[in-house]
């Protein structure tokens, strides 16, 4: 049975959350769907300052809390050097490394590479959330399947806005999704996934969440009071009746992780046949 190296960078700083939970769940199910073995070792970035080398073949890099702006935090040097070591091995080789990024992930990345503006949001983007995919989106294989438009667990303070096209043609890359449209809202839609090369990509929203896990959490009465005492009862509410959905989260998640690893795996395979011919 193949084997793979997987990476989880964790960037929650040590947070209670459930995106690690989700990641590993998922993971665990790629194994079986695919037939193939993953030995997985994970970093905790910004709490321990550890980040890894280039001996993964598929890496995912986590959400987290907190500012993704420029801060003298250690881990963040080291987590940059390893972003750009990974770019720049993947220029030089056949047998390429694939990140998926997610949410302050997906925020450091875009911000480091100079993609647009990441800046704090008016209001806390909170819920779950319809997603309206591009015309790059649609043709997304990662995506393939997903509706238009899809949900996801959105949680976030902060936003990549005003794309630098220049800066993007350059990289190759493309915005797969968009937010929300507000149309009685006169502020920029936020980028919600862009694929930054054939291997790397990056999504604002949380793929790897899962409807009966969150479910299953947002029914807790600690929960329940946070989310109440921020958001009001309804957005609770309105949570609660969209997680319970299986044409929403459920879906999601069902689609966007299980494609990008699957992906990786067929790419992987096929480059080790090639080198092999």
């Amino acid at each position: 049975m193949p084997t793979f190296r997987i990476a989880v960078l964790d960037l929650y700083n040590n947070f209670r959350n459930e995106g690690m939970r989700c990641i590993y769940q998922l993971l665990s199910r790629a194994e079986a769907a695919n037939q193939v073995t993953f030995t997985i070792d994970t970093f905790n970035v910004r709490a321990e300052n550890q980040v890894p080398g280039l001996d993964y073949d598929i890496y995912i890099s986590s959400g987290g809390p907190g500012s993704p702006l420029p801060s003298d935090e250690p881990w963040e040097s080291l987590y940059f050097e390893f972003i750009d070591s990974l770019f720049a091995y993947n220029q030089t080789t056949e047998r390429k490394k694939h990140l998926l990024a997610i949410c302050h992930s997906f925020q450091l990345l875009s911000r480091h590479l100079g993609v647009g503006t990441v800046g704090k949001r008016k209001s806390t983007s909170f819920g779950v959330l319809p997603i309206h995919l591009t015309e790059a989106g649609e043709a997304e294989p990662v995506f393939d399947r997903l509706p238009e438009p899809f949900y996801a667990v959105d949680s976030r303070d902060y936003q990549l806005t005003d794309i630098n096209e220049e800066r993007m043609a350059e990289l190759g890359a493309t915005v797969l999704c968009l937010e929300k449209e507000r149309p009685h809202v006169p502020l920029a839609r936020a980028i919600m996934a862009i694929r930054f090369t054939p291997e790397v990509l990056a999504t604002q929203f949380h793929p790897e969440a899962d409807g009966e896990g969150m479910l299953r959490y947002m029914l807790t009465d600690e929960r329940k009071e946070q989310v109440v005492t921020t958001y009001g009862e309804d957005k609770y509410h309105e949570m609660v009746e969209l997680l319970s959905d299986p044409n929403t989260i459920e879906y999601t998640e069902s689609v966007i992780v299980p494609n990008f690893l699957q992906q990786a795996i067929e790419r992987i395979s096929e480059s080790v046949e090639t080198v092999g011919r």
